[in-house]
């Protein structure tokens, strides 16, 4: 299989996402030398560091079979979210540091910054541009108006 293909979600991988939004982390194993914090425990294809400047949009779309995890190092996210196809104003979540929060598949999402933030996001599927771009769907769910965004050429 190449990267660009992507297989569809199974019902047993569906039954195993988590069912809110932030994700309570598993206590950390402590000892002498510091501690492990346990993130994510299952098959993924990325891990990605993102580094999101003061003033910036990011996400602003949904993914039609990819999740992911998004734990925050520094920072923190400011986290609109709603169900695909929901006409509702999205719920706004503000995810700090040393917090996760989790998108499944067809949850509109964006990301707004008002500070410096960096955070890891652990994902089902690959993040090469070929596989990614066949997957997301670019919406207007919040306004760019005076925040840092970028779009791909000819979309909106």
């Amino acid at each position: 299989m190449s990267y660009s293909e992507i297989d569809p979600l199974t019902e047993e991988e569906i039954s195993q996402l988590p069912k809110e939004p932030i994700v309570e982390l598993e206590t950390p194993f402590i000892d002498a030398r510091g501690n492990i914090q346990p993130l994510v425990d299952r098959l993924m294809k990325s891990a990605v560091l993102i580094n999101s400047k003061k003033g910036s949009l990011r996400a602003n779309h949904y993914h039609k079979t990819d999740w992911h995890y998004c734990f925050v190092l520094n920072g923190e996210i400011e986290y609109y979210h709603r169900r695909t196809g929901s006409k509702k104003e999205p719920e706004i979540l503000i995810v700090k540091k040393d917090q996760m929060v989790f998108t499944p598949p067809m949850v509109d999402h964006a990301m707004k910054f008002h500070e410096d933030t960096l955070f890891l996001t652990l994902s089902r599927n690959s993040r090469d541009q070929d596989t990614y771009e066949k997957d997301v769907v670019r919406i207007n769910m919040l306004s760019n108006k005076g925040l840092i965004s970028w779009t791909p050429e000819n979309e909106y």
